[in-house]
């Protein structure tokens, strides 16, 4: 597993990499100390000791060498995490020499990498006994609609209609971050198709158009989530505590408590921080 470092990324790998663990296939989950940490931290719905063949590799946090996000810029999204992603492509060589010394004591090394960690995996094709599968970390709807608006928002059928209805993503990224998709898409050099966390019940039509029209450049298309556990085990022992504010859910009546979440796409200034504070402390709710 090879994922990017931001939290949304890192949380469905190491879910997807908790359920191949099950089939007692060793998994190799490849990122910084820091992140690989975050990832285990918040996690949750899994049980710590049932994972015996998970292995992670965890490297030092190369340097940044990006200068600091503008806070006043007009465009704020992704500037606060694009230092990490830029640093994180520090990690070609070392999660290669990782597959490398696997792929000489197995019959075959399948290596799952986010699709903004192309760059990471390009040598990996030199390995005789190495298949790739990019995972795409959003839903094929985004990603298809992604595409829908990049190629002039043509006319679609009935079932697509709601296309229409959501905004136009012109605005919404800085330009660096695509410099750094265009350089990732140019590392691409090889793969045996696409993963994703969804399920055709839920998304065949975008997958049907995805795989149609090879947005991300393959027709060999996996729909095998969704990688959440649907039922929570109950914690049988101390050391499998949750976070304290889970642990304060938990004591609230049903449908009493507001939850906000905004996310890493998300970027505010002090007054709209005031705003927010205000209308949830004038809600009267939790």
């Amino acid at each position: 597993m090879v994922p990017l470092p931001a939290q949304g990324h890192l949380n469905q790998l190491l879910h997807l990499s908790h359920l191949i663990s099950f089939y007692s296939i060793p998994v190799h989950f490849a990122g910084t100390t820091t992140h690989n940490r975050q990832a285990k931290v918040r996690v949750h719905g899994w049980d710590p000791s049932a994972a015996t063949n998970m292995h992670f590799h965890d490297f030092p946090t190369p340097p940044f060498h990006n200068p600091p996000p503008d806070p006043n810029a007009t465009t704020k999204f992704p500037s606060q995490i694009l230092p990490s992603f830029h640093a994180s492509m520090e990690l070609r060589h070392p999660i290669f020499s990782v597959v490398e010394t696997l792929s000489k004591k197995a019959r075959i090394v399948i290596i799952i990498y986010d699709y903004l960690m192309a760059y990471v995996v390009q040598d990996m094709h030199s390995i005789p006994n190495v298949e790739s599968y990019c995972f795409q970390s959003i839903s094929a709807f985004s990603l298809y609609s992604f595409y829908w608006e990049g190629v002039g928002k043509p006319e679609v059928k009935n079932e697509a209609e709601i296309l229409k209805e959501v905004p136009s993503m012109e605005g919404c990224f800085v330009p660096e971050l695509s410099e750094f998709s265009k350089l990732q898409q140019e590392a691409k050099k090889f793969h045996s198709g696409d993963l994703y966390n969804t399920k055709r019940i839920i998304e065949g039509f975008y997958l049907d158009l995805l795989e149609k029209e090879k947005v991300s450049g393959t027709d060999k298309i996996w729909a095998i989530g969704p990688f959440n556990p649907v039922v929570i085990p109950e914690r049988k022992n101390s050391n499998s505590r949750s976070h304290e504010c889970l642990q304060w859910l938990d004591k609230q009546a049903s449908n009493t408590v507001i939850f906000v979440s905004f996310g890493s796409t998300s970027s505010l200034s002090h007054e709209q921080i005031k705003e927010l504070a205000l209308g949830l402390e004038n809600s009267g709710k939790n």
